[in-house]
């Protein structure tokens, strides 16, 4: 297994954006807003929006653990998107090794 973590910056809100383009399969997932962004920002995969996307206010975080159900996601399936300009997500990742 492999350990990862990191911040993505959403530059342009509104357009989602891919966190990881490898095809590494992630068991677990944990993602925060970080506290110091303007608007909310969203969790999901490519069609994600302002309506369909899991939103974080800033500050909120959200663990997904796939393989307690078995499985595992791409991590290339999963997308950002900001209310605002240059808000952040910082993550952590297990991914298979």
């Amino acid at each position: 297994m492999i350990f990862d973590a990191g911040t993505t910056t959403i530059a342009t809100a509104g357009t989602e954006q891919q966190i990881s383009n490898t095809n590494n399969r992630v068991r677990w997932l944990k993602a925060k807003a970080l506290a110091a962004n303007s608007g909310i920002v969203y969790i999901g995969v490519s069609d994600i929006t302002a309506t369909n996307g899991y939103e974080l206010s800033a500050g909120n975080e959200i663990e997904l653990n796939f393989a307690d159900t078995g499985g595992t996601i791409l991590w290339s399936a999963v997308y950002v998107d900001a209310a605002t300009n240059g808000d952040k997500v910082c993550w952590a990742v297990i991914l298979d090794g």
